[in-house]
C-alpha cells in the first residue's frame, strides 16, 4: 500500500472564524527579513470579514508529491465551489510586503538646518500603487466520505467520522500516514463537531496542467469560530516548528487570546555592518525574543492598513491581487479588479511552536486597533564633512556614545557577542574629537 506524508502545513492549519494612525517612519528601505530564513516554515492566509471566511494554505511539502497529503479539520461540509487551487505569487507578496525590514538614515551636516527627509518621504508614499466493499469498510468504521472532488491538480475529499480510532484507521488504510498517538486529538475535533478535509495529488491532472509545483489550496465558509488547530501537528513534530500568519481584515489588528501577543522590538538603531547579514540578525533576535517569552509567546511582526506603507519593502497587493486571497468586500465600495485597497487591514503573526509550550489551539480576536507596526531596524550612516562649527564639534565628540549604544543594542537583541560586536565595528578607531584640557575649556578663545 503507498504511503503518504503529512507535511508540516497539513498537520496545523485548521479553519478559522472571529467572532491611529501613525507617524510616517521615513528613511530608505534596503532589506527584509523573509520566511526562508527559518526551517520548517508554513504560511497561511487568512481573509475575514462577517463570518465569512477564505483561507490560503501554503504547501511547504518537499520531496516527491506522490507522497504529499493534507489533512485539515474543518467547520462544516465544503462544497466544491468552496475550494480553490490559488496562486503561490501572491502569497509571496503578502510574505515580502510585511516582511520585518533594514531601512537607512543619513545625518545631515550638523552646520545646516534642514526639514528631514521630507522629499524623500513623499516619493517613498508615491511608490504605493499598489467501490462497494470499501463502502462497508468506511461503515465498519464509521467514516463517511461526505463530498469528493477533483479541484485542479489536488484529489480532495471531505470526511466525517463517528469516533477517532476508527478515523485513525481509515486514514492509515487509505495510505495517510498519521501520527502515532493522534488519536485523543482527532477526537477533540470530532466532539467539537468537526469535519475533515483531506487533500492528495492527482498525479494525472498534474501532468495534464504542466505544472512543477504545488499550488496553495484555498477554502471558503462561515462559521462563528475563531480557531487554529495546531496540536495535530505537535503529536510526533521533529522540533519546534515556525507558522506565519497572514490576517486580512476589514476593522484592524488581530492578537491570540489564549497566549501572549507580543511586539517585536522595533525601531533601533544597529551596526552599519549589520546590512550585509541582515538575515543571521533577524533569525537571531526572534530567537532571543522566544526565550525571553518563555517560548509561549505570539509575535507581531506587522500591523498596517494596505493603502500605503512606509518605507515599502515592495509595493502593496493591488485589488485584484488581494480579491485572490479572498479579499471580498472590496466590492462594496465599488473596487474591481484594479486599483488600491479599500478597507483591507494587514496583521502579520510569528509563532514558534511545540507540543510542549503551545498545548492549546491558538484562539484569536480582530480589534479595533488600526495603529501601524512593523519590525523595523535602522542602519544611521554618520556625517563625514569636513566643516567646523560648534555642533560639528559636539556632534563629532558624541559618535563614540552613539557605536557603543548601537553595540549594546545589537548584543541585546541577538545574544551576539559584545567584544566580536566592538571588534567588528572598530570602534576604537571611530571618529572622536580629541578632548580639551580643562583650562581650554574655561574660555572659549
Amino acid at each position: 500500500m503507498r504511503r503518504l506524508v503529512l507535511p508540516t502545513l497539513a498537520l496545523l492549519i485548521g479553519l478559522f472564524a472571529w467572532s491611529g494612525s501613525a507617524h510616517a517612519f521615513c528613511g530608505f528601505y534596503v532589506g527584509k527579513a523573509d520566511t526562508k530564513l527559518f526551517n520548517k516554515a508554513s504560511e497561511v492566509a487568512i481573509a475575514r470579514h462577517d463570518k465569512k471566511t477564505v483561507i490560503t494554505m501554503a504547501n511547504d511539502f518537499k520531496g516527491d508529491v506522490k507522497e504529499f497529503a493534507m489533512v485539515v479539520p474543518v467547520p462544516t461540509i465544503l462544497e466544491k465551489d468552496q475550494i480553490h487551487v490559488g496562486e503561490p505569487a501572491v502569497l509571496k507578496h503578502l510574505a515580502d510586503y510585511s516582511a520585518p525590514r533594514l531601512v537607512e538614515y543619513f545625518d545631515e551636516n550638523p552646520c545646516r538646518r534642514y526639514e528631514m527627509m521630507e522629499d524623500r518621504m513623499g516619493a517613498l508614499k508615491s511608490m504605493a500603487p499598489a467501490s462497494a466493499p470499501a463502502r462497508e469498510r468506511d461503515r465498519a468504521l464509521g467514516v463517511t466520505i461526505e463530498a469528493q472532488y477533483l479541484v485542479g491538480e489536488y484529489d480532495i475529499l471531505i470526511l466525517s467520522a463517528k469516533e477517532s480510532a476508527g478515523l485513525e484507521m481509515w486514514l492509515t488504510e487509505n495510505g495517510y500516514r498519521i501520527p502515532s498517538g493522534a488519536s485523543p486529538v482527532l477526537l477533540s475535533y470530532l466532539k467539537q463537531g468537526m469535519k475533515f478535509f483531506v487533500a492528495k495529488v492527482n498525479l494525472e491532472e498534474q501532468s495534464r496542467l504542466g505544472g512543477t509545483h504545488l499550488r496553495p489550496l484555498q477554502i471558503a465558509f462561515e462559521s462563528p469560530k475563531f480557531m487554529l488547530p495546531i496540536r495535530l501537528g505537535t503529536v510526533n513534530a521533529d522540533g519546534a516548528q515556525e507558522l506565519f500568519i497572514y490576517f486580512l481584515t476589514k476593522q484592524g489588528r488581530v492578537e491570540t487570546t489564549n497566549y501572549r501577543t507580543v511586539r517585536l522590538p522595533e525601531a533601533q538603531e544597529i551596526p552599519l555592518y549589520v546590512k550585509d547579514k541582515f538575515g543571521d540578525f533577524y533569525r537571531d533576535l526572534f530567537t532571543q525574543q522566544v526565550k525571553r517569552g518563555n517560548e509561549r509567546g505570539v509575535f507581531l511582526e506587522y500591523a498596517w492598513d494596505m493603502n500605503w506603507c512606509d518605507p515599502c519593502a515592495t509595493n502593496p497587493l493591488s485589488a485584484e491581487e488581494l480579491r485572490g486571497l479572498g479579499v471580498f468586500w472590496q466590492d462594496q465600495n465599488g473596487r474591481t479588479g484594479k486599483g488600491q485597497a479599500q478597507n483591507v487591514f494587514l496583521t502579520r503573526l510569528h509563532v514558534r511552536y511545540d507540543a510542549a509550550r503551545f498545548p492549546e489551539d491558538l484562539m484569536f480576536q480582530e480589534t479595533s486597533d488600526r495603529g501601524n507596526f512593523q519590525a523595523r531596524y535602522i542602519l544611521r550612516h554618520p556625517w563625514t564633512g569636513q566643516d567646523d562649527c560648534p555642533a560639528a564639534a559636539a556632534y563629532r565628540q558624541q559618535l563614540r556614545d552613539r557605536y557603543e549604544r548601537e553595540a549594546q543594542t545589537l548584543a541585546n537583541l541577538t545574544g551576539w557577542n559584545i567584544g566580536e560586536i566592538r571588534k567588528t565595528m572598530n570602534i576604537a578607531s571611530a571618529p572622536v574629537a580629541e578632548e580639551k584640557k580643562w583650562y581650554q575649556r574655561l574660555w572659549a578663545n
